[in-house]
């Protein structure tokens, strides 16, 4: 997020809900404010009229004053403060805190639990200002800024704090292809577990040959849990998996009886090699119970989502474990949506804990499955 400095008397503008009409007077407000990192008339358009966000302006005698623009990610309870801007006439009037007091109660109403910026680390009003509305810092990104500048991380819990979450250092990967998630899940893992450990891609696509199930939906096959689970083991990991069925896994997921038949030897074989590997399989729903009690011993779990909740596609998707509160469950995901998120959304997402029964089951057959890893 782009910050804004503070200087002017105090005006008491009407805050509202964006308008369609409004598009002339932010393109001209974004030019007035910002030399680099701006919003273009293109990216207005775009957040004027899509779902899964408030946009909200400032107005004063039917001029705009200033905007917020907060994104809301499908699936979590997270909203992420993307654009804030007062006009620079108008800096030091109050508009800013109005703007962020509004955006905040939008975020809460639309049930979210977290509310995320980042700032310029030399932008020392909005600092300021993000602290005294009760914002934490948590977290450096560095090199953010088009202009190379760092850019600090902050966070308010907007709904209901009950407690400190519990959170693990866990470097954030991206994936680098469409189809190695688990790969980059379990490399996030063990590289938290064991920093001498070094993802690479290279290092992605070996992981995946290894876990492949070779076929799976209408492309290349995703990554079984014992799979991940095995090529874990022979990094001197410690492992253990749980599935709640004992059929073979993704089979449903394929039309082909060719397909099924491949599927279904792969699955066995898996099964075979983590037998003869001394790998544990309980074949029982794993609960979040157990998934704390995990991460609480010092281990990361990797679970398997439905990405039904996010983007409305019903895909199977491998997912990090990185903390967890009394109302959520803390994930990594390695796959930003890149047209609404970028990698620092996809860090300690807040999976509130009554959505995550529904989003962590997969299929007609409500697969739930979740790999174990530890030192």
């Amino acid at each position: 997020m782009r910050g804004i400095s503070l200087t002017a008397a105090k005006v008491e503008p009407l805050i509202r809900n964006a308008l369609t009409t409004d598009l002339e007077g932010l393109v001209a407000l974004e030019n007035a404010c910002f030399s680099s990192d701006r919003l273009s008339r293109r990216s207005f358009k775009h957040w004027l009229t899509t779902e899964h966000r408030a946009l909200l302006v400032a107005e004063a005698e039917r001029q705009i004053l200033g905007y917020i623009l907060i994104i809301y990610h499908p699936g979590t309870r997270l909203a992420r403060i993307y654009s804030l801007a007062v006009a620079p006439q108008q800096r030091g009037s109050g508009i800013a805190k109005a703007l962020m007091l509004a955006g905040e109660q939008a975020a809460r109403d639309d049930g979210r639990l977290y509310l995320r910026l980042e700032v310029s680390v030399d932008n020392a009003p909005a600092i300021g200002l993000y602290q005294a509305l009760g914002f934490q810092k948590f977290g450096v990104y560095r090199d953010y800024y088009q202009d190379h500048k760092d850019a600090l991380r902050y966070q308010k819990r907007i709904r209901r704090y009950r407690d400190t979450p519990q959170h693990r250092s866990v470097h954030w990967l991206r994936q680098t292809t469409p189809f190695t998630c688990g790969p980059a899940a379990l490399m996030m893992a063990m590289h938290a577990l064991n920093k001498s450990y070094l993802p690479s891609r290279a290092e992605e696509i070996s992981l995946w040959r290894e876990a492949t199930t070779i076929f799976m939906t209408s492309g290349h096959g995703g990554c079984h849990p014992i799979g991940l689970a095995l090529a874990a083991k022979r990094r001197q990991f410690s492992v253990e998996v749980w599935i709640n069925q004992t059929g073979s896994l993704f089979i449903d997921s394929v039309r082909s009886e060719d397909k099924k038949q491949i599927v279904e030897l792969v699955d066995n074989c898996f099964k075979h090699e983590a037998h003869e590997q001394d790998v544990t399989i309980h074949y029982a729903n794993i609960t979040q119970n157990d998934l704390i009690a995990a991460f609480e011993s010092g281990a990361i779990p990797l679970i398997l989502i439905s990405t039904f909740a996010m983007d409305r596609k019903k895909a199977p998707h491998w997912v990090v474990m990185s903390g967890f509160d009394n109302d959520c469950l803390y994930m990594h995901d390695s796959d930003p949506d890149d047209d609404r998120q970028n990698e620092l959304d996809c860090q300690f997402i807040p999976i509130a804990r009554e959505d995550f029964d529904r989003m962590s089951c997969f299929g007609k057959s409500r697969l739930r499955t979740a790999v174990i890893v530890r030192v």
